[in-house]
């Protein structure tokens, strides 16, 4: 029952940062910024955030102005979440899309040499 509740809190978490990342000033955090997923530990005072970046040459700049936004977003998310620990953010680039992709192309070779 807990780790539904866990999963639930995860997504709302990740519903709302997905909204609030926009309003994020910091001249570093630009371009199309996706939370793929949210991670929370048990106790909710922490939260591994995973965001994909569109333009991956940036990867590093995004995550330092999100990691520096982490006050403002914590703040805002604590407004919005009924909590009674608003979990401290941790943001982290999420290559999964990325190993995918690479997966499916040797796939793709595979059936190629195959046929």
């Amino acid at each position: 029952m807990a780790s539904n509740r866990l999963g639930r809190i995860n997504e709302e978490i990740q519903r709302e940062l997905a909204s609030l990342i926009r309003t994020v000033k910091d001249p570093r955090v630009t371009g199309l910024i996706s939370v793929t997923a949210v991670e929370t530990t048990p106790d909710l005072r922490y939260a591994k955030v995973f965001v994909s970046m569109l333009d991956k040459s940036d990867t590093k700049e995004v995550i330092q102005g999100l990691k520096s936004a982490a006050g403002y977003l914590r703040r805002e998310l604590g407004h919005s979440l009924n909590l009674r620990y608003t979990p401290e953010l941790i943001f982290q680039a999420d290559d999964s899309i990325d190993k995918g992709a690479h997966i499916l192309e040797l796939i793709e070779k595979l059936e190629d040499h195959h046929l």
